[in-house]
């Protein structure tokens, strides 16, 4: 008897042995063993915030490291990217801007089509990176530039910005605005930041693109370009060009401004009215002149013969995930975005923390929206369909920032004249798509 008690003892224990290994097979393999994640993004404005939620996370996930490497801001982050996988330091995570890189490093990139923040995602956020049923990039966010300017500048140089639609308007303000900067302090209208080439590569022609290219996926099945409003373009760029900080004095210095001259020296100090940025400034601004930063608005970039008053809105980059790293890193790295974007804790570091503006539903609780003014014109601009999508999202690679963002330094500098840069941006886009 004491034999077949002591049996059925054991049995217990070992049944409950069994039923304590099967619970832990119940959950994510992550949760079973050490895993590091190793993060390459481009966000730099992100950075610390990301640097926060990574802290949060791992806190409630001890098994799990997230190790976080950002490139971006001036350096360029495909070129970047492309070495770090020949390095053979391939990341977990990583990002991809739309059609064009989908097509780079669909070898690279594991289907999300599965995951659960797929239904919350708003319309037409996913086409970029979507081939038949697969969807292999999650959105960052939802972002939007144009002209920011400082309101305090504006009201005291007797300026309506609601009044300011047009390029006509825009002119009419800036001949305004110069001819006042001495009683405004002022050092001049704009900052350019000329030594960017992303600035007026990408974002500056795709005011002028959109009207033609329609959408991102389209500008990629694109297999030339008409480049029609290339007149509009050149109007935009010579209006900033002829009203910049300019270092020196000559239009070739305006090249030598960079994003933190444009940002951090000239318009967080007040020396200037407007900057071409986006929502993205905020947290710098806010950084360094809390007043400034809590009195910025946002002007479309107004391109003649076409909708006045809208502002260009799309999403700037989407997290991938590497599909040659094991099961368990790919989970718990699903795991992450998935806690990033949809828990109560990673909602609100999301709005608080890195000011996005969601690409995904779920955050129409009052204490998770926008709060900076930048993402709140955003958001406005939204609401009255005044906006105009990212086509620059499915140029050729390269084609924007290396070529017609070198091409616009050059012409800037007095080196290439407009018909040529025309020419050979036409000519570029073709051989790109061969």
């Amino acid at each position: 008897m004491e034999r077949i008690k002591k049996l059925t003892a054991l049995a217990c224990v070992l049944t409950l042995s069994i039923t304590l290994f099967s619970g832990c097979g119940t959950n994510s393999s992550s949760d079973s063993k050490n895993i590091t994640v190793n993060i390459f993004q481009f966000k730099v404005e992100a950075k610390t915030a990301l640097e926060k939620a990574v802290k949060a996370y791992e806190e409630d996930h001890k098994n799990v490291t997230l190790n976080i490497e950002t490139v971006g801001g001036g350096q360029d982050y495909g070129a970047a990217l492309k070495t770090k996988f020949a390095s053979g330091s391939e990341p977990t995570i990583y990002n991809i801007g739309g059609p064009q890189d989908t097509k780079d490093w669909k070898n690279k990139l594991e289907d999300l089509s599965s995951q659960p923040w797929i239904s919350k995602a708003y319309d037409g956020t996913l086409d970029a990176v979507k081939e038949g049923n697969k969807i292999y990039g999650m959105p960052f966010d939802l972002e939007g530039f144009g002209f920011i300017y400082n309101k305090a500048i504006f009201e005291k140089a007797g300026i309506d910005p609601s009044t300011i639609k047009s390029y006509t308007d825009l002119q009419k303000a800036s001949e305004t605005l110069d001819s006042k900067k001495k009683d405004l302090g002022i050092d001049s209208v704009f900052a350019l930041s000329g030594k960017e080439t992303w600035t007026e590569g990408l974002h500056l022609s795709n005011a002028a693109l959109a009207p033609e290219l329609k959408d991102g996926v389209s500008a990629f099945n694109a297999k030339t370009i008409d480049f029609k409003y290339n007149d509009s373009l050149k109007k935009l760029l010579d209006l900033q060009i002829k009203y910049a900080y300019k270092p020196d004095g000559s239009n070739k210095s305006i090249t030598s401004v960079d994003y933190s001259t444009q940002v951090e020296k000239e318009f967080s100090l007040g020396k200037v009215a407007m900057i071409q940025q986006g929502n993205w400034i905020y947290g710098t601004v806010n950084g360094i002149d809390k007043t400034i930063a809590t009195n910025m608005g946002l002007l479309p970039i107004p391109v003649d013969g076409v909708k006045d008053g809208a502002v260009d809105v799309g999403v700037p980059m989407y997290w991938a995930i590497n599909k040659d790293k094991d099961t368990d890193t790919k989970k718990a790295a699903e795991d992450f975005l998935n806690w990033l974007y949809t828990s109560d804790k990673g909602k609100q570091m999301i709005i608080h923390d890195f000011q996005f503006i969601p690409a995904l539903k779920g955050y129409e609780a009052k204490d998770l929206q926008p709060v900076d003014p930048i993402s709140k014109d955003i958001t406005k601009y939204s609401n009255e369909k005044n906006t105009i999508p990212w086509v620059f999202m499915g140029y050729p690679t390269g084609w924007g920032q290396n070529k017609l963002g070198a091409d616009i330094q050059k012409y800037i500098s007095g080196d290439l004249p407009w018909t040529q840069l025309v020419q050979n941006a036409k000519d570029n886009w073709v051989s790109s798509r061969k």
